[in-house]
């Protein structure tokens, strides 16, 4: 385990954008295909650089969080409320 996370450790910016457009393109740089397995392997790497080093907004597969609606008391609330239509 100790090597793998020396590897991790050791991936430059330069590493990271070649294997994130190997597993967008399905290649490497060569023309070579990429197997199952090393496209496996480009993923998890990919995603552990990301989460040492960028914003959790530009992680693979980001879904930006959807607003709430309002869930305070209701004093704070805006008086906006629509009444209730009883069928």
């Amino acid at each position: 385990m100790k090597n793998l996370q020396e590897l991790l450790t050791s991936l430059t910016p330069e590493i990271y954008q070649n294997l994130k457009r190997a597993v967008e393109l399905g290649k490497w740089a060569d023309g070579n295909r990429l197997s199952p397995e090393q496209r496996d392997l480009c993923m998890q790497a990919m995603i552990a650089y990301e989460h040492q080093h960028l914003p959790p907004e530009q992680h693979t597969g980001y879904i930006p969080p959807k607003p709430q609606p309002f869930c305070g008391d209701d004093h704070d609330q805006v008086q906006s409320e629509k009444p209730i239509k009883w069928m």
